[in-house]
Order: C-alpha cells, then structure tokens, then sequence
C-alpha cells in the first residue's frame, strides 16, 4: 500500500493527503509528538478556557485526548482532506460536542480576527516547507500571516516540529520582525521507541503588539533538560543551539548500536557562558572480551595534559582504552579558563549526561568508575592571555606534567589542541635560611615570583631532532666552539635557538619572526634575549631570505625552519606552501654554505601534498634524508645542497653520539633523557 509520498512536494498537496486518510482508513496517524511527550508542555501553555485552532489535524488523536483530560474543549480542527473530516467528525460528534472539525484551507481561513487565544500545529509547517524554491516560500508566508491574523494579541502559536535549519530560521525570523516572543523547546522523551532519531521540538511564538521602530528581539530556548529558558543573541545562534542538540541525539542513536569501532567526541558547554567547559571521546574497544565489570568508564584528562599523544590522537586514546581494560571509554579533556570544584564536583557534573552514552547492555545499577591519572585532575594555570594581529588570540600557561614537573606552554587559540611551544620550569631554590614550602601550601598564584626557564630541556621532540641533525655538518668535535652560523626562521617562545646559542659557544643565530607579538612573548614569557651573538629580525621569512640570496649568498652553516601555518585549511600546517615551492627553496640553498644543511619541520596530514613537496626538496637538494617523530604528524628533513654527506645512516648514527660527547661538558646541565643518536635512529635517505 502506498502512504508515503514519491516526492516531499506532494505533502502540500490536497489530493496527497486526500489518498492518504482513505487509504490509511480510521487508523490514527501521528505525523509525530504524541501526547506523553508534549502534555507537560500543553499543560504550560493551554488554559481550559483557551479556544484553540488546530491547522493540518488529519486523523492524529492528540485533541480528543486534550478534550478528555480537560485542557481545553473548544478547539476547532481544520485540514484539507474531505475524507479524514468526515471520518473524525462521525468520530467524535456524540462523545466530544464542543469540539468541531471544518474542512478548510489553512492559507485562506474563514475565521474572523483574532479569533484563537492558541493555534496548533503539530507537523504541518514541515509537511509543507519542503524546499526553498520561490513557490514554497510564499506558502509558508501566507500560512504564517493567517495563523497571525486569527490569533489575539497575547496568543500563543505552538508549533511542533523537528526543527531542520531553513524550517526554523524562516519561522524565527517571520514572527521575531514581527515583534512576537519566539522560544523554542525540545520535547522531553517519553522512554518509549521513538519514531525519529532526531528530537522533536516545540516553537512558542507569543503575539505582541508590533512596536514601531527597531524593539529588540527576544529569543530563547528551553533544552529538554532544564525547565528555565536561556536568552540567545540571534537567529543563527538559536539555530545553532538546535543543531548542537540534533547532532547529540543522532550520537546517542550511533552510540546505542553495536560500535564500529569510531571514535565519537562532542563538547559540553557551560550553561552560564555556552562556552566549552568539556570535550568527550568515545573510545569503543569492541575486541574486549566482555565480563562483568569492564562495560564502562569515564576517565579525566588532567588539566593542561589533553594535547599528549595519549589523550590527544584516537591511537593514543585507544591504547588508554585497552590499558584501561574497558570495552567502553569516554575521556573528558578540561577547558582552560573553567573553575573545576575537584575530581568529586566533575564526577557530579558529568555523571548525569556521561550515563546517556552508555554502551547498550550495560547491567542495571552498574557502578561506573571515574578515572585519571594520579588521582587528580591537574594543574592549569594562565599567565597571560592576548590577541595579535597575525597569530589570533593565544595564551600562555603553566601546566603540570606526568612526572610532576611544571612547564610553560604558548597556544594559539585558532588551534587550541596543538602546543605551539613549551619550555620546563626550574623549581625556585630558597633562599639561605628560607624554609621550604610546605606541601600543604597553596600553588604559586598568578602575582608570585615565576618559576626560570630550565634552558638545558627541549621539550619538543622535534626540536630535539632538528639540533640533532646538526651532526651533517662534518667532523662533530669541534662544532660546539666552531663559529657557525645559523638561520632560524620562526621564534616561537625561542627554546630552539637559545639551545643553540648556549650550547654552541661560538654560533651567531639569526632568527626571523614575522609577529612582533611572538618576540614579546618569549621575552616576557620563556626566558629568551638578545645579544653579540643572537639576534631577532622582524620580518616575513619568504622576504628576509630572498634579500640575503641577493645580496650575500653561502653565507650559513646552518637553516631551520620551524614556522607554523596559519591556513588551517591547508592540509599542511607547517610550514606554510609558499616556503616549499622549488624557487624559494632554491634562494634557501644560495645563501647555505656548499656543505651546510636545510633543517626542515613537515607538519602535514594530506600524503599527495606531502610527497609533492618531499619531491620539490629532491629537486633542489642532492641528499634528503627524513626523520619521523614517533607519536606526532612532524617529520623532520635534513637536506644537503651537495651529494658528499654521509650515505648509510650507521655513519649518522655514530656522528650524533660524538656531537653529544662534545656538547656534554662538566658543569654544563644535560638532559639525561636527550640521546641524539636516538634522535637519528630511524632516519631514512629519501
């Protein structure tokens, strides 16, 4: 039997519906919204005495049941089907006197002005608003302006809905210019099966007096899961608002089936701010083998440690997953610039909403275990907080790590998950006679004296590779007091050419940095200075090397590039296209000594672009060789202008060990962690 129609247009049609309801025989057909779901609603909204206008009625029992709880009697039903008017009338005339059924067109109404104190309309709008060609949208126009003409001033039109962008903004913005209250509802389910995915919402537009001149807007929603409307600022954002929440309910439903393995994330937003107070990963391990206490676990991410390859990547978070041993885990990564009252305060804020993402089957009464890594949930402190010109608002924070040391991290905000630059905090020594802090003492707060920068620790493994690679240059024993010269484009907070300065006694660095803000920051922030021998050019890096090509060509020992991207939608984001085309690198190789070397930081997800530029540096450069840092995107190339470096990465290896031998001298702090031929151990000539 036919009941739906071949093409969403015939739901405007007359003689669609006309075949439907003759088809369909006496069956009650809710289009969708049945009564346990809206009556708490009804009951808001509808007053006995109310008379009210149902539009599009057809067969659904939702008034006869209005009628019979006594929320309201006199309602008047229309619709445009003659067969389901008169099957709802011979329904209904012996049992429910006082309410009537016309067969009448919604667009073109008999009814006097403000006739209805409520107009009802439960599907209709979307039945109609299919499409947005011309001819749709002056349907909808004229339904909204006799819904508005028939309804007294103070009136409600209830129209319930599953609220798709284009059918909820029209609506919104027709009735907001208008000078009604607009406010939208998500309807509470009932617990039964639903018949969509998506959740049902209900519009409350409230008549007023239209007031000459611009009356500001008032637009609200009220989510299912709090009675008190929150005030939005537009209709974008209250469309926005809705669409967070379908996206929710459509994660539910993929969430209730049998995992596929994916991994599923959303942000939950502070009601105060609607800002994100936290992002959750769903993390299935449908592999495990199931027993009675591994269904579920929630495990917080401690402040300041989400961008860790463990907690940061779906492989990292996967492994957590199979350490953890759950076959469901949901991670809850913490928002800076949130107050988080204690593992206890989240374990309360989340358990309410993290239990609607739990697996199918999970026991009755099953205890859900809160994890973390210490027992705490960190330590996140920002220390400033700016926006410039060319790199967006950043910030600059001190975190603690895994191993109980604090460190000092730039983030912009436009990436928020990548760490730009991070240096380690040296703990404050006391002064003589000075006793140690007690442990039970507060944090150092924001106006204390700031933690020195432990300059000896490269907290970026790349960094660490790219100073590695500096064994290319030849013999390594004399290179820590050999007067190199060295071009760093890119600054960041400076830990990369202030190792360099310090521990190559002799090395005259020049750094490029197009952001005067970035300077600014690694003087205030991380410790960085100028001096005889480093010095900082402010400029854009594709000009400052195409005037040393110019004019004072061969002239460094030494180039890295260490520049970030600021087109995010380039699937490479360091560094930017234009420093990898063939005719800047061939300016980058004038001014390199014959047997100096191109040190280059490859940040990029898209593997065409990436070996088109990995064939672009062969290109230009003789030897190539490529350095892959375990756990991250980052590749780091070491590129030769000449043919005459070494040719069997064993050499390489054994070239690193030295270089570390004659950088480590007594007195001289050394990370004990920093191997350089482990830095090198898996370097592939290309």
């Amino acid at each position: 039997m036919e009941l739906l129609p071949r093409s969403p247009r015939e739901f405007g049609s007359a003689g669609y519906w006309e075949r439907f309801f003759r088809q369909r025989g006496e069956r009650p057909f809710e289009w969708y919204g049945a009564l346990p779901e809206l009556r708490a609603l009804l009951r808001r909204y509808l007053r006995p005495r109310d008379k009210v206008l149902v539009v599009g009625c057809g067969n659904s029992e939702l008034s006869e049941q209005m009628y019979d709880m006594g929320m309201c009697e006199d309602i008047v039903n229309i619709d445009i089907s003659d067969a389901v008017i008169r099957q709802m009338r011979e329904r209904n005339a012996s049992k429910r006197p006082k309410m009537s059924y016309l067969l009448m067109d919604m667009l073109q109404m008999d009814f006097p002005d403000a006739l209805f104190q409520v107009v009802l309309d439960k599907g209709t709008l979307d039945a109609i608003f299919t499409d947005e060609e011309e001819a749709t949208l002056a349907k909808v126009d004229r339904m909204f302006a006799e819904i508005s003409r028939v309804l007294q001033v103070g009136g409600r039109y209830l129209c319930v809905s599953l609220a798709q962008a284009h059918v909820l903004k029209k609506a919104v913005e027709y009735f907001s210019q208008e000078g009604w209250v607009v406010r939208v509802h998500q309807v509470a389910s009932s617990g039964d099966k639903q018949q969509f995915v998506l959740p049902i919402f209900v519009y409350v537009m409230t008549k007023f007096k239209k007031v000459p001149g611009s009356a500001p807007q008032i637009l609200e929603i009220c989510p299912e899961e709090q009675d008190k409307p929150m005030r939005v600022e537009s209709t974008e954002r209250l469309v926005e608002a809705v669409k967070d929440r379908q996206h929710y309910a459509l994660l539910r439903s993929q969430l209730s089936k049998a995992s596929s393995g994916e991994q599923l994330s959303l942000d939950l937003c502070s009601k105060e701010s609607g800002k994100p107070r936290y992002t959750l990963h769903v993390v299935d391990s449908p592999s495990m083998k199931p027993s009675r206490d591994n269904h579920f676990a929630i495990f917080i991410i401690p402040q300041g440690r989400e961008t860790e390859w463990l907690f940061g990547t779906e492989d990292g978070r996967r492994q957590l997953a199979a350490s953890a041993g759950f076959r469901r885990l949901v991670t809850a990564a913490l928002h800076r610039e949130q107050h988080y009252e204690g593992m206890a305060g989240i374990q309360a804020e989340l358990s309410g909403k993290v239990m609607e993402l739990a697996p199918p089957g999970l026991p009755a009464q099953q205890q859900v275990p809160f994890l973390s890594v210490g027992g705490d949930i960190g330590v996140r402190t920002v220390r400033h907080r700016d926006t410039s010109p060319l790199s967006g608002e950043y910030v600059v924070e001190d975190v603690k790590g895994d191993d109980k040391c604090y460190f000092r991290r730039l983030v912009f905000l436009s990436n928020r998950n990548v760490v730009q630059s991070e240096a380690r905090l040296l703990a404050p020594a006391p002064l003589p006679g000075q006793k140690k802090r007690r442990k039970d003492r507060k944090k150092p707060g924001s106006t204390e004296p700031l933690s020195a920068i432990d300059k000896s620790y490269l907290c970026c493994e790349h960094h660490k590779a790219m100073v590695a690679g500096l064994c290319l240059l030849g013999s390594p024993d004399p290179l820590p007091g050999a007067p190199l010269a060295v071009l760093v484009v890119g600054l960041g907070g400076g830990s990369l050419p202030l190792f360099l300065h310090d521990y190559f006694s002799q090395a005259r660095v020049a750094v490029v940095e197009i952001d005067p803000s970035m300077l600014e920051v690694a003087t205030r922030w991380f410790g960085f200075s100028q001096g005889d021998r480093m010095r900082v050019h402010v400029s854009d890096g594709l000009d400052y090397v195409a005037k040393l090509a110019a004019e004072a060509p061969a002239q460094y020992d030494a180039i890295m590039f260490d520049v970030d991207s600021k087109d995010l939608t380039v699937g490479m984001s360091c560094p930017p296209p234009a420093f990898v085309e063939k005719p800047f690198l061939q300016k980058v190789k004038t001014i390199l000594k014959p047997e100096g070397v191109f040190v280059l930081n490859l940040v990029c997800r898209d593997a065409r672009l990436k070996e088109s530029v990995l064939a672009t540096l062969r290109e230009v450069f003789p030897l190539l060789y490529a350095r892959h840092i375990d756990g991250e995107v980052n590749e780091i190339l070491f590129c030769q202008p000449g043919p005459k470096g070494p040719q069997d990465p064993a050499e390489l290896l054994v070239r690193a060990q030295a270089l570390e031998g004659a950088l480590r001298q007594p007195g001289r702090p050394w990370d004990s962690s920093y191997v350089l031929a482990d830095m090198l151990q898996a370097v592939k000539i290309l």
